[in-house]
């Protein structure tokens, strides 16, 4: 990898649902490039344990509590970051939240509303604060990581599906509305082998896998190139973009 072209040297990046998972890995990823990183999520514990490790590379971290689904929540964090940091460059809206319901019929107003609030009011509340001081200062990166379910029906996790759509949309408004100063695209995760994974029903997973271009699920780690790329200089002609990071999950059997 070319480092000077992916080099964040001087950043400051945001990434809610930073500490585990895609959100960890990316974090890790972007201090290794030279970034700081305000980790946040619901667990400070979780946020703290993260941060240290961005310590140990030599770079600052804030580990931050906070609920992105709570509207009010957000300002204050978002300001508390701006008062450590003095600026976001990198927005990574990473947090997710897709329980499990016995069937679409079932699906209860709380439950839908909250799969709403975490995947799509959140991040759509947390661009509307950081994109105006991003194109104020010139320069930012937005990335927000969807879904593939956006795309290809998934019956256990549909309201996620249209949050997560939601989000592919509000992707390109974000792109046209701050551009050209900020720079918005998405990455549509496929299905990456986190702690999320852990409730799936892997042999039928299995099954499907088996129907997909690389026949596996990925690593968490492997969203770091994707991320890498939109957060960087490497990116710069690109904007109002959603890249699949799916080993070919779209393109497999149902």
């Amino acid at each position: 990898m070319n480092d000077e072209l992916f080099d964040l040297s001087g950043k400051v990046a945001l990434i809610t649902g930073g500490s585990r998972g895609l959100g960890r890995q990316m974090a890790l990823a972007f201090a290794r490039r030279g970034a700081d990183v305000a980790v946040v999520s619901r667990k400070l514990d979780q946020c703290q344990a993260v941060a240290a490790e961005i310590e140990a590379l030599g770079r600052r971290a804030l580990p931050y509590s906070c609920h992105v689904g709570r509207w009010d929540e957000l300002a204050t964090m978002v300001d508390a970051v701006y008062g450590h940091f003095g600026k976001v460059d990198i927005l990574v809206n990473n947090a997710g939240l897709s329980p499990l319901y016995p069937s679409l019929d079932q699906v209860s107003e709380d439950l839908f509303d909250k799969v709403i609030a975490i995947n799509l009011k959140g991040p759509f509340r947390l661009m509307g604060l950081i994109a105006p001081r991003m194109k104020a200062q010139g320069s930012g990166a937005i990335i927000n990581i969807s879904s593939t379910a956006a795309m290809k029906p998934s019956p256990g996790s549909q309201p996620y599906g249209a949050a997560k759509a939601g989000l592919n949309c509000i992707t390109g408004a974000y792109a046209h509305a701050y551009g050209p100063e900020v720079r918005v695209n998405c990455i549509m995760a496929g299905p990456f082998l986190t702690d999320i994974s852990k409730a799936w029903d892997m042999e039928a997973f299995g099954k499907r896998a088996a129907t997909m271009a690389l026949k596996r699920g990925g690593q968490p780690d492997e969203v770091v190139g994707a991320a890498l790329y939109f957060a960087s200089g490497a990116s710069s002609f690109t904007t109002g973009s959603v890249l699949a990071v799916d080993g070919g999950w779209l393109g497999s059997g149902d």
